[in-house]
């Protein structure tokens, strides 16, 4: 086939999918075209995002549609929650591939559902495999993917960032940060969107001393800072992080985000960082439990969450009122056993509460694990998961376009 009969094809195609468009959706009084868009935006945002990405392929009016900002937004604000889960592939310089996984949240019955078509494989896009490297997803936000690339190329340390949106296929690559040292160190990123502005930010928290030595006995660990927003062209030093922190993980909850802290090193035991003011704080805590006790910070429906684990007994603690003291409150305590003791001395440093479903029942994250712990039947179903977990993130699929936040670093897979 020629390219004119290419062009001629596709322009038959274009003329017959307006033309069904049309038939649809028939002229209308002007009085009425923006009560029967809210209609059209309310019907299409309900189907699943495979099919809105084919209803783009019927007509102009519909692509303009689901391109529109309107549409974005009320999509994102009904998307269905779930994961993305990247796997453990065990060869060598093999990424792996992002897959989603959605919640199917009914009365009687709680599944997870593999949707194929958001895969992102890491290997044939923007991480592309380099040896001796590790790609790793670290924040998920508006149905954006912040990807971490680390390791040596050739004796050069390897210190990338992406932003990603399977949905849309766009990706942007981010400058190199100025603080990018030789050597061994600690490096955590953190991705997040401004309450304020809503503007998307990476806050990069590394290793400070660097080199030459990792650790040296006596004296203490020094951490410094940098944040990039999306749609500049560089990152900015925050100077040294005022606090050290009791693991790096954490959720980023109203513009903030969220690391338990030493109780020894101060009067709280969370420390939040502010994405509008950018600076760190102490956050208002519940005591610390006994030093046996494994403390986890999470989301429940919508409300900051603490779980405490002893002994093969969970206590979920939620902050009603975001960042009031008095309102933690005891929501819960599991003395159901959730896996096998041999598990549990693992597991327990490794278990987050991901929120509650439609009848009350609790979802809880343990190691490679997803729980379903019901309220009523005090009984515990293990949803499963598609192989061995490398890392999880929740994720809330999107059409939110990079193009938008920053075209100039925009590139399409």
């Amino acid at each position: 086939m020629s390219v004119c009969d290419i062009i001629t094809q596709k322009s038959k195609q274009s003329r017959i999918g307006d033309s069904i468009c049309r038939r649809i959706v028939p002229p209308i009084n002007p009085s009425m075209e923006n009560v029967l868009e809210e209609v059209m935006v309310d019907i299409l945002s309900r189907l699943p995002v495979k099919t809105i990405v084919h209803c783009k392929c019927v007509c102009k009016k519909w692509h303009n549609l689901v391109n529109n900002s309107h549409f974005i937004n009320f999509h994102l604000s009904t998307s269905p929650a779930g994961f993305m889960v990247q796997h453990e592939t065990h060869i060598p310089n093999d990424a792996g591939i992002l897959k989603w996984v959605e919640i199917g949240d009914g009365l009687d019955h709680h599944s997870l559902h593999h949707e194929p078509f958001i895969d992102f494989d890491l290997n044939g896009y923007l991480a592309a495999p380099i040896p001796l490297t590790d790609s790793t997803p670290v924040g998920s936000v508006n149905g954006l993917i912040c990807i971490s690339q680390r390791g040596i190329k050739v004796g050069v340390k390897v210190d990338n960032v992406y932003i990603c949106n399977p949905i849309t296929r766009e990706y942007l690559t981010l400058p190199r940060p100025q603080n990018n040292r030789d050597g061994c160190g600690v490096i955590i990123y953190k991705f997040g969107v401004t309450s304020l502005t809503g503007e998307y930010k990476v806050l990069r928290i590394f290793q400070g001393g660097l080199p030459p030595y990792y650790y040296t006995p006596g004296k203490p660990l020094v951490f410094e800072a940098e944040v990039y927003t999306l749609g500049t062209s560089q990152w900015r030093n925050l100077g040294q992080v005022p606090y050290r922190f009791f693991g790096f993980d954490g959720p980023f909850l109203n513009g903030y985000f969220h690391w338990k802290v030493p109780h020894e090193d101060a009067l709280e035991s969370i420390c939040t960082f502010d994405l509008d003011k950018e600076t760190f704080q102490l956050f208002p805590s519940l005591p610390t439990g006994p030093q046996e006790w494994s403390e986890n910070l999470g989301v429940f429906k919508g409300c900051l969450c603490k779980s405490d684990t002893y002994d093969s007994q969970i206590t979920i603690w939620v902050m009603k009122q975001y960042a009031v003291r008095e309102s933690w409150h005891k929501e819960l305590v599991i003395t159901e056993a959730i896996c096998d003791d041999r598990d549990w001395v693992v597991m327990k440093n490794n278990m987050y509460v991901f929120g509650g479903l439609q009848d009350g029942t609790i979802l809880v994250v343990v190691g490679n694990k997803v729980l379903a712990y019901c309220l009523k039947s005090k009984t515990i179903e293990d949803l499963g998961i598609l192989g061995t977990r490398h890392i999880l993130l929740t994720h809330r699929p999107s059409f939110v376009k990079l193009q938008d936040i920053d075209s100039e670093r925009v590139h399409m897979f």
